[in-house]
């Protein structure tokens, strides 16, 4: 984060777009993308009116990991894990591995587009 000063005694801090990378957390930039997929599934979830029940039944798991899931209990699920959740709900994942720009000395990062 890149610290700012807003006027005389108010400082503040411009955020990454990462709350985990912001937090220090050292796997912020595959918990960024874990919260983004899980967003994307809730979103699905609702947006086709199933129960968790249904869901759970489509994703091949039980009622409470799918509460668990949109309530957005990050540490429970893997890259991999939600990765075929969508799949089981007829969701194509791609996966693009690009070359960090040379010229920025930012660390490479993981993105989830779409």
């Amino acid at each position: 984060m890149t610290k700012r000063r807003l006027r005389e005694g108010v400082d503040y801090e411009l955020s990454t777009g990462n709350p985990w990378a912001d937090a220090g957390r050292p796997d912020a930039e595959e918990a960024y993308a874990r919260s983004q997929l899980m967003e994307k599934l809730t979103k699905l979830i609702r947006e086709r009116r199933l129960t968790q029940a249904k869901a759970a039944q489509l994703l091949g798991t039980t009622q409470p990991t799918v509460s668990d899931l949109m309530r957005g209990k990050l540490s429970l699920f893997s890259l991999e894990r939600l990765m075929a959740f969508l799949r089981a709900l007829d969701q194509d994942v791609e996966i693009t591995v690009t070359p960090r720009p040379t010229d920025t000395e930012r660390p490479a990062k993981v993105r989830v587009s779409g």
